[in-house]
């Protein structure tokens, strides 16, 4: 049976670290210039069997540079404190829809096959309620990551799951905990978190109508909601696509990524 996916790219524009994201513009690997919400629709629209792309923003500059290039907009609530909750205010102009993508508007760099990864990984599992995609460290990753927690630096989400990929936490924090010897073995359990979210309507409703969980709050990582609420939530590996996956939180991130972008030959 065919089931019918509508992908979400939640934009804000009062961003605390980069005021107006969604609007700055990124030189591809052409030289051409867009602004990254457009990039972000872009990499949504390179994903096949999507029936609805929309960009979710509470602000009309954002709307008025999506209507610009012939995107479709819905306006939400400027209260929300997530993508996530941006979804699930959408949801009920989707119309029929089996699965909701929400594709982060500050992470033009993710590949299409995650997408298909997390689409069909709610296809092949129904108990799962979401799904979302995390990537088996390096040791040149872990070595980063950890550089950066002793730094006192966020430098990543990493995911703990079990079983079928049955996700037990998700932290800003390294984890599992990797004694220091072995931290130069290859294939070591330590999973790089990418912030890309397949959700059931179902599972967005009841997100919707829970309070913020603690250790959301505490980790400031959305997707502990359906963790503390008991929610299934399936951890799909993927592997690295050959670039650097880099979301556009801060003003030095920008030469990242368009080197990022032409690296993928991201026009």
């Amino acid at each position: 049976m065919t089931m019918r996916v509508a992908i979400i790219i939640p934009a804000r524009y009062q961003s605390s670290r980069y005021p107006g994201k969604p609007l700055v513009e990124l030189q591809g690997a052409d030289g051409s210039r867009k602004p990254l919400v457009r990039r972000a629709w872009e990499a949504a629209m390179r994903v096949a069997g999507v029936h609805t792309v929309l960009v979710a923003t509470d602000d009309t500059r954002i709307a008025d540079a999506v209507h610009a290039f012939g995107g479709k907009v819905a306006m939400t609530s400027s209260i929300h404190t997530n993508g996530t909750e941006r979804c699930a205010e959408v949801l009920e102009t989707l119309g029929d829809v089996d699965i909701v993508v929400n594709l982060q508007g500050d992470a033009p760099l993710t590949p299409g096959f995650y997408v298909d990864a997390v689409i069909a990984a709610l296809r092949k599992s129904p108990e799962a309620m979401m799904a979302t995609p995390a990537i088996r460290c390096s040791c040149a990753l872990l070595g980063r990551l950890l550089d950066d927690q002793k730094a006192g630096r966020v430098g990543g989400t990493t995911a703990v799951f079990g079983e079928g990929g049955r996700a037990l936490y998700f932290s800003k924090r390294v984890i599992p905990y990797i004694p220091e010897v072995q931290r130069a073995e290859p294939g070591l359990p330590v999973f790089f978190h990418v912030g890309l979210y397949a959700y059931r309507p179902a599972a967005l409703r009841a997100y919707a109508a829970r309070p913020v969980a603690a250790i959301e709050r505490l980790e400031g990582l959305e997707q502990l909601r359906f963790l503390d609420a008991g929610v299934p939530v399936k951890v799909v590996e993927v592997a690295e696509p050959g670039w650097d996956i880099w979301e556009l939180n801060n003003p030095s991130d920008v030469p990242v990524v368009e080197a990022a972008l032409a690296r993928a030959g991201i026009n």
